[in-house]
């Protein structure tokens, strides 16, 4: 069984830094693509950033210069700092990870919330 176990999240004032850990265990190979996503009250979930197996990265436009994406496949653990916090950032964080076994699954983290307090 392969789970996503993200950790980092918390509260944080305005212009502080977060950096969130997602961690794949289980049997879990071929990981294609790593991602953030986060999901606001009452907003559809959006993608945060995401890097590919050669560490090619896109960004969501409001995050580009404060947010870094990075992963480590040894542990295939996926990162995400989090720099020049904004209230517009609140929201629950999810990884999620695209592998190509099995023909192609995605997987998903059990979310973690970040807040920016004006």
């Amino acid at each position: 069984q392969v789970r996503l176990v993200e950790s980092g999240g918390g509260l944080v004032q305005t212009g502080g830094s977060l950096r969130l850990s997602c961690a794949a265990s289980g049997n879990i190979f071929s990981i294609n693509v790593m991602g953030w996503y986060r999901q606001a009250p009452g907003k559809q979930r959006e993608l945060v950033a995401d890097i590919t197996a050669d560490g090619s990265t896109n960004y969501l436009d409001s995050v580009k210069g404060r947010f870094t994406i990075s992963r480590d496949n040894a542990k295939k653990t996926v990162y995400l700092q989090m720099n020049s916090l904004k209230p517009e950032d609140t929201a629950v964080y999810y990884c999620r990870l695209d592998a190509l076994m099995r023909g192609g699954v995605i997987y998903w983290g059990q979310g973690t919330q970040v807040t920016v307090s004006s």
